[in-house]
């Protein structure tokens, strides 16, 4: 099978590779000690059962007869030492501050874990799962990017760099042996290409790499198949309550009530995303199917508007914004929609687009009114509450980039990541979610569809909601 990417893997050290291509070709090579289901909650990989006797104590017990892809078999003492490296800086890593409360951690025999913390930290499990962190051989070397040892359903057979990535079945898998012999992932950074492989045949699938009208015009072709499910990132807009004009709570709410998402998502991106109303997407376990909404709605808007002084001038115009975008066509195209729709409801929108390490400093320092963006992978644990809008968490210490201040939420998720009963912690984040739907820290847009574009050759494609790539252990070919 032949995989078309759009851009290379940056590490494929499973401890330190953080990009999403990294993280998904990682989780077909190493096991985590737990994976998750449609809805996020955790589930066995590598642990097959748990144990939380208090909320500092996390006790795992292994699988047994598992083997890393060089024969050597798995035992505690690898998850120690995969973990143990990222504590002791010996792996210079992002993930480190998933760890931050991990005090040690302990492996009385080979087929228990036993995690120590200084603090509660209900997302450690989240932290845990495959593709998030994989689990490496004691005493990997650090070239271990380059020649990978794992225990998941692939193996490495070769790697060029920003050229092709081959990975043949596992045949010890213990999760059953995929039903093809290898996947070969092309780096193909443009578009166009892309979808000209595809039409003639030269490969076989690439999945939420084209755009909508790619894929509109793929499916028309004899041979070609478009499979479409819910994902789960999530499109928003962050606003920056420092800003003297944002600051108005009525202003934030009448640009919801002025973002006509409905027409937006029909045409600008073909259907292929539905609505959002939360950081979560819908099928997540804490999602708050009741928070507060904003459909379309341009008299509310306007009356909002009103209520906060910002009345029509001579020109029609109430006030002028700005909003920061990067320079991809697709946020481009956002952009102009968006300065559309205000402008019917008297908000004159600037537009910024910029490259995107200068975006990306920007909406790091603070240095915008408002951004749009998408949070691809992190938005599927809820601890991400307190990542975004928790007044604690101001870069560089976290992504607050809008400096949103409530000291309910903050008491709210700090308890919330405290609190090991599931249930429990769902009670809180939909608190959450009732609030800053109220406050609107971010405008939220949608949650984009995962679209694959394969050859009929291909059979049972069906990608989950998190976008990954694990899927491809139950592909089949002909």
């Amino acid at each position: 099978m032949t995989f078309l990417l759009s851009t290379a893997p940056a590490n494929l050290d499973p401890r330190i590779g953080t990009d999403a291509v990294s993280e998904r070709i990682d989780s077909l090579l190493y096991s985590g000690l737990l994976s998750h289901d449609e809805q996020m909650k955790p589930t066995p990989d590598l642990a097959v059962s748990w144990q939380i006797p208090d909320p500092k104590t996390y006790i795992f017990t292994l699988r047994s007869g598992v083997h890393f892809h060089d024969g050597q078999p798995l035992t505690s003492a690898d998850v120690k030492y995969t973990i143990d490296s990222i504590l002791s800086g010996k792996v210079k890593t992002g993930k480190h501050q998933s760890y931050r409360w991990v005090q040690s951690v302990d492996a009385p025999n080979d087929a228990t874990v036993i995690f120590h913390l200084s603090a509660p930290d209900a997302s450690l499990m989240w932290n845990l799962t495959r593709a998030g962190m994989g689990i490496v051989p004691r005493g990997s070397p650090l070239s271990i990017a380059q020649a990978p040892n794992g225990t998941g359903p692939f193996r490495l057979e070769r790697m060029a760099a920003d050229d092709e990535i081959v990975l043949a079945a596992n045949p010890d898998y213990f999760g059953g042996r995929a039903r093809f012999e290898r996947v070969r992932f092309r780096i193909v950074p443009d578009s166009t290409t892309r979808a000209l492989e595809l039409r003639k045949g030269s490969a076989d699938i690439a999945l939420n790499s084209l755009t909508p009208d790619m894929t509109d015009a793929l499916g028309k072709y004899s041979g070609i198949k478009v499979s479409r499910g819910p994902g789960t990132p999530v499109a928003y807009i962050s606003l920056n309550f420092d800003d003297p004009i944002i600051a108005h709570r009525e202003l934030r709410q009448a640009l919801a009530y002025a973002t006509d998402r409905e027409t937006i998502i029909r045409y600008l991106l073909r259907g292929q995303a539905r609505p959002a109303n939360s950081l979560l997407p819908p099928n997540h376990w804490a999602a708050d199917a009741n928070a507060p909404q904003y459909p379309y709605d341009s008299k509310k808007a306007e009356a909002l508007l009103d209520a906060a002084g910002f009345r029509r001038g001579p020109n029609g115009t109430r006030v002028h914004l700005t909003l920061k975008t990067s320079t991809d066509e697709s946020t481009r195209q956002l952009a102009a929609v968006l300065q559309d729709e205000w402008k019917r409801v008297g908000v004159a929108l600037d537009i910024h687009p910029l490259e995107f390490a200068t975006f990306y400093s920007d909406v790091v320092h603070g240095s915008f009114q408002m951004y749009t963006a998408q949070w691809v992978g992190g938005n599927n644990d809820p601890g991400m509450f307190e990542y975004v809008f928790s007044s604690k968490k101001f870069p560089p210490d976290g992504a607050n980039r809008g400096h949103y201040r409530n000291a309910q939420v903050d008491d709210l998720v700090a308890r919330a990541n405290a609190e090991p009963d599931q249930e429990k912690r769902r009670v809180l984040y939909i608190q959450v979610q009732e609030i800053v739907a109220q406050d609107l820290p971010y405008i939220n847009l949608w949650y984009p569809d995962n679209v694959g574009v394969y050859r009929d050759r291909l059979g049972n494609v069906e990608p989950g909601p998190a976008g990954d790539y694990d899927f491809l252990s139950t592909v089949t070919l002909r």
